[in-house]
């Protein structure tokens, strides 16, 4: 099997995480073979690894590692995992080390609302190897990288961009990248309503780059004394 994004890469001792759709037999064996790790979300469309997965976890008792609460985007996350290795003789699914169940509450600080999302995996590590607590930080890591693609498609719609050529690609999504780390590093709102607020006075975007009198600190615009 070849992957050619991956085939030029050192994936020595590096875990590659992925989400339900990329939860194949195929690339789990390839990243074996290439000395790598993998940590995979399972869904419905592995039907029989993620209820075997499911139904091992169904009855289960305290989390074997539980996150401290984040507030984070006037939301307070929380959440916990459960690993095993019982299913590592049975599973057909090649090199499993653990399967996991990660379970992540949410409740929206305006509204109160709780929400709570179970997801199963699996993964080559073995308990020696990634102990549970580090298995969810592989897998925060992961929705960490999700949710920045997710930003830069539903403010700028970047799947749909028709710039094509030259380094045009690579430019523009740098530019979108830094706007929205600038964004998150100013803004205690979210980058959607921020862009928002920005469009509606374009003013603003300078303020944020630091070019304007309004950007710098209140000593520094006061002219000196002669």
């Amino acid at each position: 099997m070849a992957i050619p994004v991956l085939d030029s890469l050192d994936l020595t001792d590096k875990t590659l995480t992925a989400d339900a759709l990329l939860t194949q037999r195929s690339l789990a064996e390839y990243l074996i073979e290439r000395g790598a790790h993998y940590v995979f979300i399972a869904k419905e469309n592995q039907p029989t690894l993620v209820a075997d997965i499911r139904l091992l976890f169904q009855a289960r008792g305290e989390p074997d590692f539980r996150e401290s609460s984040d507030l984070a985007h006037g939301r307070i996350e929380s959440r916990a995992i459960w690993t095993s290795t019982a299913l590592n003789n049975y599973l057909d699914f090649p090199h499993v080390g653990q399967v996991f169940a990660i379970e992540r509450t949410t409740t929206e600080k305006k509204t109160d609302k709780t929400s709570v999302e179970t997801v199963f995996g699996v993964t080559d590590h073995t308990p020696e190897s990634a102990s549970p607590k580090r298995l969810l930080a592989f897998n925060r890591g992961h929705w960490g990288i999700e949710a920045h693609h997710w930003i830069l498609d539903w403010n700028w719609d970047e799947d749909r961009c028709t710039i094509r050529t030259g380094h045009g690609p690579e430019n523009i999504t740098r530019l979108r990248r830094f706007a929205a780390g600038l964004i998150k590093t100013k803004s205690k709102d979210s980058v959607a309503a921020t862009i928002e607020k920005l469009a509606r006075k374009v003013r603003r975007v300078f303020d944020y780059l630091g070019m304007t009198a309004n950007s710098m600190p209140r000593a520094a615009r006061v002219a000196p004394v002669g």
